[in-house]
């Protein structure tokens, strides 16, 4: 399983490939406004630093149009700003479309915002090359996030699909270790719950009485 940071921020890209844990960059609109980088060609500038921070590492970019032509037109333009660009196209019926288009011109698709299992058959259908169900946000209306996952990468498995499942909205650690039980491709999160899979009571019980006893037997002079 594959794992990717969800954030615009050089920092804690960085940090993570630093880890030698990062396979990818996911990010969108949003987050690149948090790091207030705003105006297009800003934005396609800080896509291309992103890029070049993660290797050979797939770099979702997001549309923000919500036409057939738009999304065609943007999609085309980030997937100019260098190789790792992965186009992040809406669960639409337009975005279906422009996902049929973008993908028989070699352009590497991400399905985003998807909900349901009949949404990722239509979107394996059309191409996409990733797909991304939020399982946070199904969480969020008392449904369960983690069986839309297994059961997606069952369908796909039955069907021989090869788009690979992105589980997306991760809220936890244990979302993490979940989606690697449901055999989830990737998954994409915040810095903060990566950080989360490091930390056991016990690791930090045993390696203070490791430093405890070491010490008991040299002594500082």
């Amino acid at each position: 399983m594959r794992i990717f940071i969800d954030t615009a921020s050089l920092k804690e890209i960085k940090e993570a490939y630093d880890l030698g844990i990062l396979d990818g960059v996911t990010t969108n609109p949003s987050l690149m406004a948090k790091e207030g980088i705003t105006g297009k060609q800003a934005i396609k500038d800080h896509y291309k630093a992103i890029c070049e921070s993660v290797g050979d590492g797939d770099v979702s970019a997001e549309v923000i149009s919500t036409d057939y032509a738009g999304m065609i037109r943007e999609g085309e333009e980030l997937a100019e700003i260098h190789p790792n660009i992965v186009v992040k196209i809406p669960m639409t019926r337009d975005g279906i479309k422009a996902i049929r288009t973008l993908s028989d011109k070699g352009i590497p698709i991400n399905c985003t915002l998807v909900f349901s299992a009949g949404q990722a058959i239509l979107a394996a259908k059309a191409g996409a090359y990733l797909l991304s169900p939020f399982i946070g946000r199904l969480d969020d209306t008392n449904w369960d996030g983690l069986e839309l996952i297994d059961r997606i990468v069952r369908i796909y498995d039955i069907q021989g699909f090869d788009t690979q499942v992105l589980a997306a909205s991760i809220r936890t650690s244990l979302h993490i270790v979940q989606c690697a039980e449901a055999g989830a491709d990737v998954v994409t999160c915040p810095m903060k719950t990566i950080e989360g899979l490091f930390k056991h009571p016990l690791t930090d019980i045993g390696l203070e009485k490791f430093l405890a006893d070491y010490r008991k037997g040299n002594p500082e002079k």
